[in-house]
């Protein structure tokens, strides 16, 4: 009876990440297909871009990229490239990584930026992009 009951919670545990993820990935789709909407506008409108660039983690200076695109953040760590591709812009810097540079590696956009942060930290995706390009969404529908 016991061994019933701790493969019926394994399986439900499993299902549960199963359905997680599922919904976590729709999540980032959509994300994708909004930042991949926003570069056409964008480039249509002629949004200048900006060169981006990493910052260390407690303000400890920044680093650059071969990067260029729109700062999603007042704080400038999460951006989207010219390519529609998502960055966060923090990590560990060393002294190494200010003089050269860095490369991040794109990560998959979450609809909500800041999502679980502090209050007031976090910002939906779309707004974040309405911030930078009024109405585009309207122009890429």
């Amino acid at each position: 009876m016991n061994d019933d009951w701790a493969r019926q919670r394994t399986e439900a545990a499993h299902e549960h990440a199963a359905r997680l993820a599922a919904r976590q990935d729709a999540e980032h789709r959509q994300a994708e297909e909004l930042l991949a909407r926003f570069v056409v506008a964008a480039r249509a409108a002629d949004l200048p871009t900006v060169p981006l660039q990493v910052k260390g983690y407690g303000g400890r200076g920044t680093a650059r990229t071969p990067l260029h695109g729109w700062y999603l953040r007042a704080d400038r760590t999460a951006a989207v490239a010219t390519d529609g591709d998502f960055y966060v812009l923090t990590a560990p810097l060393s002294l190494l990584d200010r003089a050269r540079g860095v490369h991040p590696e794109p990560k998959r956009p979450p609809l909500v930026l800041g999502a679980g942060g502090k209050d007031g930290d976090s910002i939906d995706l779309v707004d974040a992009l309405e911030r930078l390009l009024p109405g585009w969404s309207s122009r890429s529908a």
